[in-house]
């Protein structure tokens, strides 16, 4: 007999050792995220896939699945808790969508669409932070970071470099570039690397391509991020 889980009412089989997010994912169930990727090793560090498992919050990406779990998702308190996750990580950065390269590509965007998210509510931080353009063919705008530590687990587990790091604790925590200088010019970074793609803002960007797709065209301007996830996970496994 298969080993089930109920999300939000709806009863779905998991496989030993999947996550809740994994499950959810094969049975066609969006639960928002942002720092997870299913290539990448579980972080939960963006909080937006916080589901209630047991009456218990866990976030989903990196909870196990296990059999018999009533799992809650949708629920009004937990959407309102994403919207404000949301909207503080637009106001911690400098997210100026209308003219940010990234627009219609950018998954922090397009959350905030799917969350319903129609204001920032507090107020905008406006940050300072250093612009790395010192390499030939990528550039690292920190203003964009939100801290998601996918282009770190990229580089280490995808390219099998250590270009990227996180330091620093609470509001004094920053991406750093892994060399002697602290600029990109000086790592082994190449254009093609999964690091130089991955990340879900416009924090790392390639040069000389800039709006090569039109606004109208880009992934997010057709599609809901929800579709757009659950379709890449069912190519992902040939489906």
């Amino acid at each position: 007999m298969s080993k089930t889980i109920t999300i939000d009412g709806k009863v779905i089989p998991f496989e030993e050792g999947q996550t809740i997010m994994e499950a959810a994912t094969a049975a066609g169930i969006y639960i928002p995220h942002l720092c997870h990727q299913p290539e990448f090793t579980p972080h939960g560090s963006c909080k937006l896939c916080t589901v209630k498992v047991n009456g218990r919050n866990c976030s989903a990406c990196t909870f196990p699945a296990m059999d018999g779990q009533d799992v809650l998702s949708e629920t009004e308190e937990l959407i309102d808790d994403r919207r404000k996750i949301t909207q503080m990580l637009f106001v911690e950065g400098n997210h100026l969508c209308p003219g940010c390269e990234k627009t219609g590509n950018c998954q922090l965007q397009a959350v905030a669409y799917h969350l319903n998210m129609l204001d920032n509510h507090f107020p905008l931080f406006y940050p300072d932070r250093e612009v790395d353009a010192s390499h030939p063919d990528v550039m690292l705008d920190r203003n964009r970071c939100i801290l998601c530590t996918l282009c770190v687990r990229a580089s280490q587990q995808k390219d099998g470099k250590n270009v990227f790091a996180v330091s620093g604790r609470g509001i004094h925590k920053h991406l750093i570039v892994n060399s002697d200088s602290g600029l990109l010019k000086d790592t082994d970074l190449e254009a093609t690397d999964r690091a130089a793609h991955i990340c879900p803002t416009g924090a790392i960007l390639i040069k000389r391509t800039g709006y090569r797709v039109p606004i109208g065209e880009r992934i997010y301007d057709h599609k809901e991020i929800d579709q757009v996830s659950l379709e890449a996970e069912h190519v992902k496994h040939g489906e």
